[in-house]
């Protein structure tokens, strides 16, 4: 059992992320460590694979870098996550046993067999194509209390996702554009289906860094790590964790750094509470007068510290970066206040604008 103090564990986590120094160099090499970059279509600032990249790679990260890696497919998109296309023998498995998912979803897909089969025949054809391309022949109609209801063909395409049959093949502007996934993913046998999830597991906890081994579901991507790595304790904190020992004997060297809301730092929030002691909430869906950071505020980072919240958008009609207020957590020293205000800077080169509004006197 491995004791770490608070210090080690959060340290641990920084590297895991590659947002210590140096920062990294390329982005395939950022995406394979990171497993993934969560795709957001909120652009307060950037899009957020975007800004997760430049947090690592600073400014000599370009946009354009992504699209490329995206239409060559060494990286591909899978359920709203942009993976290392070698990662996808690892998510076939589970395709093929798909059936695992609620009865509502297999029984709504058999009724829509007719859909189904019309939506590969035309892909097969036409192919790629906007789910506006393609035909809604289900003979029942998707029900939801939510934004999904009644759009048959885009709850239809997602679950062909989860069967292993569509995929997405690129996009046009903001609209995903679909194939069969016979053309778009790698030609490479699927990795049985426990070796698949301890892959997993092992990587998202070379990712992570520091886990725990069971917890709350999320979505599409846990934030568990199973039995990978090796047992640890954090002073001060209860419970058992799982650790990479790669990590263990590491010596860190820190840095500045502005995060996206969706930042895999600090996406887990009682784990940023635990062994960051960090508050954090995105406040866009808040009636601005609740609001105590900002529409879109940025955790700061300065070594192994979360330490305040940038409030700033991208104006990009008026060609700025507007900084509304940078919030202390704790009180800036000067060479905090220095790195994070060279940090604002960078991200406003980065984006093309001028920077405006709140400055360091």
């Amino acid at each position: 059992m491995h004791e770490l103090t608070r210090p080690q564990a959060r340290r641990i986590a920084v590297q895991a992320q590659l947002l210590d120094a140096p920062r990294p160099t390329e982005l395939h090499a950022v995406v394979r460590q990171l497993t993934l970059l969560q795709i957001d279509p909120i652009a307060a600032i950037a899009p957020n694979a975007d800004l997760v990249a430049w947090s690592r790679l600073g400014s000599s990260y370009a946009p354009d870098e992504l699209a490329t890696a995206l239409k060559d497919r060494t990286l591909l998109e899978l359920r709203a996550m942009i993976r290392p296309s070698e990662d996808l023998a690892l998510y076939r498995a589970d395709m093929a046993v798909w059936e695992r998912e609620s009865k509502h979803y297999r029984e709504w897909v058999a009724a829509n067999e007719v859909c189904r089969r019309d939506i590969l025949e035309r892909l097969g054809g036409q192919g790629p194509l906007t789910s506006r391309e393609l035909p809604d022949t289900c003979a029942v109609p998707w029900k939801s209390s939510g934004w999904t209801h009644n759009r048959n063909v885009s709850q239809l395409l997602e679950l062909m996702v989860l069967r292993g049959e569509v995929a997405i093949a690129g996009r046009a502007g903001r609209e995903r554009l679909w194939d069969l996934a016979a053309r778009v993913y790698p030609d490479e046998p699927a990795v049985p289906v426990d070796e698949a999830r301890r892959r997993r597991n092992e990587r998202r906890l070379r990712a992570l860094g520091i886990a725990r081994a069971t917890g709350t579901a999320l979505p599409v991507e846990p934030a568990v790590v199973g039995e990978a790595g090796e047992p640890a304790v954090v002073e001060g904190v209860k419970g058992e964790w799982r650790v990479d020992p790669a990590y263990l004997e590491r010596p860190f060297s820190g840095r500045a750094a502005l995060l996206s809301p969706f930042d895999r730092l600090i996406h887990d929030r009682k784990r940023t509470a635990e062994l960051f002691g960090y508050d954090y909430q995105l406040e866009m869906y808040k009636p601005a007068e609740k609001r105590r950071w900002g529409y879109f505020a940025l955790p700061i980072l300065y070594g192994d510290q979360l330490v305040g919240k940038l409030d700033a958008t991208a104006d990009r009609k008026a060609g700025v970066l507007l900084v509304n207020a940078v919030h202390q957590d704790v009180e800036f020293s000067r060479s905090i206040a220095d790195a994070v205000d060279a940090e604002i800077e960078d991200l406003a080169v980065w984006l093309g604008l001028r920077r405006s509004g709140l400055r360091r006197s």
